[in-house]
């Protein structure tokens, strides 16, 4: 059966509001379309079947989003939270990247439904690349010798770890799900270093 929500209850104790509803219905509903997101894609999933996965009447997906546009928009507003070079050994930015980005693929199932999507979709693939862009280019700036370089030296980056991520995760090709954390660190951590910090050649 449907939810249905009700006015949050007020606590007499300390006259502070209750948490609300409609942040689980919002919590169940995001979490419902990365999924579904991830599983199918942007075309294939529906409004009524991320409905059905969040035990929720299909209406109050549209009444907190508005359309299935919304919706994905919502799910792909994403802060990778890169960590500060400023705050790192120079020579271990690398191996810190590759190591966080890890963290972001095993714990976060939007990052693989953006990656899923944005292989088919324009709308994802867009915010795909503006995702890595503004977030991962400072990160460059702050590592690279010559800041000018930055977007390229990001761009490199961003093909090593969406490049394992889409192999890993996505199309699960048997080695690279095989490896180890700490194997894809060994490899890919120079790799990005490299990218980062070498000499323009």
């Amino acid at each position: 059966m449907a939810l249905k929500e009700h006015p949050a209850p007020t606590s007499a104790a300390t006259d502070a509001p209750a948490p609300r509803r409609s942040d689980a219905t919002r919590t169940a509903i995001l979490d419902a379309a990365r999924a579904r997101f991830a599983a199918d894609g942007y075309e294939r999933a529906t409004i009524r079947a991320i409905a059905r996965d969040a035990r929720i009447d299909p209406s109050m997906v549209m009444r907190y989003y508005g359309s299935k546009d919304g919706l994905f928009a919502a799910v792909l507003d994403v802060d990778l939270r890169l960590p500060d070079p400023a705050g790192l050994d120079p020579r271990d930015v690398g191996r810190v990247l590759v190591s966080h980005f890890l963290d972001l693929w095993e714990e976060n199932g939007v990052l693989t439904a953006i990656l899923r999507v944005g292989v088919t979709n324009q709308a994802g693939a867009e915010r795909l690349q503006a995702i890595f862009k503004d977030q991962l280019t400072p990160v460059a700036r702050r590592a690279c010798p010559d800041p000018e370089q930055a977007p390229v030296r990001a761009a490199l980056c961003a093909s090593q770890l969406l490049g394992l991520a889409l192999t890993r995760y996505v199309l699960r090709i048997g080695p690279a799900v095989a490896l180890s954390r700490a194997e894809i660190v060994a490899w890919l951590g120079p790799t990005v270093q490299r990218y980062l910090t070498a000499p323009h050649p």
